[in-house]
């Protein structure tokens, strides 16, 4: 999953082979792409080096730097004091200037953009040990969140980075963040998708439901009235084009695209562990797609996000299938 590291033996390389999980599992919670989130990480090993170097001149002209100069600022000339303070600083900001930019692209997006899942044996254990922010149901949600308070949250939730770093890392007050984190975590309402999504009981008998082909009262026993379906083909394969609102609207649709009699239909595979969560395998002409699972309060499904995008799919092999 990763590029190779700079072919230097040095403590900027050295700290960046030792945090490199750490970095992909924050720029993969701030963009959802592990195409760009690889290229992140590879642009910050490179750019350590280059830090490195050049502090190493500065010292070669007697100048060793500001020895109050924060750890964290990446501009700097001299030597860095804490490595993976500068690694974190540099790889959150250029996760925000590519998150600005991936916004702008999803808006030509054919259809609804949804994350891209991954296996989660697939993912380095420093981006999964801890795994809030992970699920392919909040990566979704957090795109209504400021690329900025994106990062806020992922470092504090997911990461337990302080308010007065994370400060420094944005260039923002103490008290700036402590909001920004705050309405953060009221927008997304994580504490009821931390605890709800991916909620294995339901998840099983979702599988159920639909491999009985009888949709129209099974599965209106298991999704709230209110329930919301996406799905994610890239132009690429069929998928809706828009958001399906309401019980009634998604029990039409999977009863025209689900049949366990009609091996040309879509067909669930089974229950797969995907962003460190349970989810649904679905295959479609042999091809392996996910389905996570969004379960609110009452234990019902509130939310149902399809990935069907061939080229987001890659991380999730038919292999990973039961």
């Amino acid at each position: 999953m990763y590029v190779n590291a700079p072919d230097t033996e040095s403590p900027a390389t050295r700290a960046w082979e030792e945090h490199r999980g750490r970095l992909f599992g924050i720029a993969y919670r701030m963009l959802g792409d592990v195409g760009l989130t690889e290229d992140i990480v590879s642009e910050v090993g490179i750019a350590a080096v280059i830090q490195e170097r050049k502090g190493a001149v500065d010292r070669s002209d007697g100048h060793a730097g500001d020895s109050a100069q924060p750890a964290e600022d990446p501009g700097g000339s001299g030597t860095v004091r804490s490595w993976p303070g500068w690694l974190t600083t540099v790889c959150v900001r250029r996760s925000i200037d590519q998150a600005r930019h991936l916004d702008s692209v999803k808006e030509e997006y054919p259809g609804s953009w949804l994350p891209e899942p991954v296996a989660t044996e697939a993912l380095p254990d420093e981006a999964v040990a801890n795994r809030e922010l992970l699920s392919v149901t909040l990566l979704h949600l957090a795109d209504q969140l400021t690329p900025e308070a994106r990062a806020a949250v992922v470092l504090s939730r997911a990461f337990d980075v302080p308010t007065n770093e994370i400060s420094v890392i944005l260039d923002k007050s103490a008290a700036a963040v402590r909001q920004m984190i705050s309405r953060a975590e009221r927008r997304l309402d994580l504490g009821r998708h931390i605890s709800r999504t991916g909620n294995r009981q339901v998840i099983d008998r979702l599988v159920d439901a639909i491999r009985s082909g009888d949709q129209s009262s099974t599965l209106r026993l298991l999704l709230a009235d209110d329930a919301i379906f996406w799905s994610d083909g890239g132009g690429k394969v069929p998928a809706t084009r828009n958001p399906l609102f309401g019980i009634d609207r998604i029990i039409r649709f999977f009863a025209a695209v689900f049949d366990p009699s009609d091996p040309s239909r879509q067909q669930v595979s089974g229950v797969i562990d995907v962003n460190g969560e349970a989810a649904i395998g679905i295959v479609k002409d042999g091809d392996l797609r996910v389905l996570a699972i969004e379960v609110d309060d009452a234990g019902l499904v509130a939310g149902l996000r399809q990935v069907n995008n061939p080229d987001k799919l890659e991380r999730v092999s038919s292999e990973h299938a039961p």
